[in-house]
């Protein structure tokens, strides 16, 4: 079996609340290789780390982390997936990228190798202007579904990689993005049978609620706080 990079959607979401430091903690003890979350801009200019759109009302956003408070709350073996919640129809709509920059501004403040760091976003125009803005970290596009067209669109902009839905991975996806130079990051599932098809295909990492479960599929300790040999392998590969 492949080794596959494990990494808790919104931390261990299944046995804390999502995006929370808790989460990400768990996700750490667990021995996920990394964590995704998701960032968003306030109006005046803060990152917070929430899956849906902000409430209007600024006391409705008590408890909600900074990107830095989140980031803080790991160690630097942990690879993190900062997805930049930034669509036309997503609310809070950002069309300066703002969002981009300063996200990119606390990655590069914060150093840790740009290997530790991973954007992604629905959003075609804030990948490309993370990438336009610092090539030395590396990018994926998320997508429901991924046709070889799509693929070819991501590899000939320079991402390094893309996340499908799980609901769309299979042999004919994972091979051509491979012949292409991009990774295959899928989310989110928590089977554990699924996810040891996923590692058969040759899938470079799971995003999962369940951390936990998902390594102890792959035959992995979960109380491990090691780094997983696909994660340094990853680190290491050029953006």
């Amino acid at each position: 079996m492949a080794c596959m990079l494990v990494v808790g959607h919104r931390g261990a979401s299944s046995a804390a609340v999502e995006n929370s430091r808790a989460a990400f903690e768990l996700a750490e003890q667990m021995g996920a290789d990394g964590v995704e979350l998701d960032v968003r801009i306030t109006l005046d200019e803060k990152l917070l780390v929430h899956h849906d759109p902000l409430p209007d009302n600024p006391d409705d956003r008590a408890g909600l982390l900074t990107l830095d408070e989140a980031l803080d709350s790991m160690t630097d073996r942990m690879l993190v997936n900062v997805e930049i919640k930034n669509g036309v129809f997503d609310g809070g709509f950002d069309p300066q990228m703002t969002v981009v920059e300063l996200t990119l501004e606390t990655l590069q403040r914060r150093g840790g190798g740009t290997g530790q760091w991973l954007i992604s976003s629905f959003s075609w125009a804030s990948i490309q202007a993370s990438r336009s803005l610092a090539p030395e970290i590396r990018t994926a596009y998320l997508c429901k579904g991924l046709s070889a067209r799509g693929a070819r669109r991501i590899s000939a902009a320079g991402h390094s990689a893309a996340h499908p839905h799980v609901s769309s991975v299979n042999a004919e996806l994972v091979e051509n993005c491979h012949s292409l130079g991009l990774a295959v990051n899928t989310w989110t599932c928590n089977d554990p049978e699924r996810i040891v098809e996923l590692a058969d295909l040759g899938v470079d990492g799971v995003c999962t609620d369940v951390p936990d479960v998902a390594l102890s599929a792959l035959g992995r300790k979960s109380d491990r706080l090691g780094v997983s040999p696909r994660w340094a392998q990853w680190r290491e590969r050029p953006a």
